[in-house]
């Protein structure tokens, strides 16, 4: 049945579209720069011309390949969100790392159909590396990809962006986590879950993480045989709390440590 495995007809375009936002991104990466501060969020939240140029580069081509399709992107908004094919849209995930010259900023391009995420791609161009998850499993470039054995906490390596993510609450289940694992690591951005899909990162915890942060993230680590879901271990929800776990064995014990964040009382 032609419908049956929507992905594979839409995952040339989510390639054009890397192919696309790269070529914008790479113009005006580690060049001199005016940046914006997004005072409406809470924190320094930066934005340039390279990430508005960027997704403004990946709608043209979906209105002129998918004009039916939704589109949801961190910097020009949504449209059609009643479709059942959106496009979820992070032009330049970690803009903090890009415009301090760092290369663990990417590009997430995701398709989901009615909500589940069925192409997933992070894409950092100046690196020439594109991370691919789909039905069929994750990929870099050629390399089929898999995530490592880690039976117990005391073995892992832990990620996540910046402290300032946390919640005070949200921090101390963190900590308590990280007391436990035998790496604790920062700064990361979206690279992080390409590396736990990789093989190289068994946890990944975060929180303030919005729909277009973690949707083209969640098929690459699926598809190498990992585990991602909010604190609660319920698809992630509006809260934004997300954990991500190579070996699935991390899950159950992850999450009983987050318990704590994710009860009612102390939201």
């Amino acid at each position: 049945m032609a419908d049956a495995e929507p992905w594979r007809e839409h995952l040339p375009l989510a390639h054009r579209l890397a192919d696309a936002s790269g070529a914008v991104i790479l113009h005006y990466f580690r060049q001199a720069l005016a940046i914006e501060d997004k005072e409406y969020i809470d924190g320094y939240s930066p934005v340039t011309v390279a990430d508005r140029e960027a997704e403004a580069a990946i709608r043209a081509l979906i209105e002129e390949a998918c004009p039916d399709h939704g589109i949801l992107g961190e910097e020009h908004g949504h449209e059609r969100p009643d479709a059942r094919f959106t496009w979820v849209i992070d032009p330049i995930d970690g803009t903090k790392a890009f415009i301090s010259g760092m290369t663990t900023w990417g590009t997430l391009i995701a398709l989901q159909d009615r909500g589940t995420g069925i192409i997933g791609v992070l894409d950092q161009p100046f690196l020439g590396e594109r991370f691919v998850g789909h039905g069929e499993g994750a990929w870099l470039g050629e390399r089929k990809l898999a995530t490592r054995a880690c039976p117990e906490l005391s073995g892992a390596t832990l990620y996540a962006t910046e402290p300032d993510m946390f919640s005070p609450t949200e921090r101390a289940a963190f900590d308590a986590l990280a007391a436990r694992v035998r790496l604790r690591r920062f700064g990361a951005d979206c690279y992080a879950y390409g590396m736990l899909a990789a093989g190289f990162i068994d946890l990944v915890v975060e929180a303030s993480m919005n729909l277009w942060d973690i949707a083209a993230l969640i098929p690459i680590v699926e598809g190498a045989g990992g585990i991602v879901t909010g604190w609660d271990g319920a698809p992630m929800g509006a809260d934004g709390r997300t954990l991500a776990v190579g070996d699935p064995r991390l899950h159950a014990p992850a999450l009983e440590i987050l318990a704590q964040a994710a009860s009612p009382e102390n939201r």
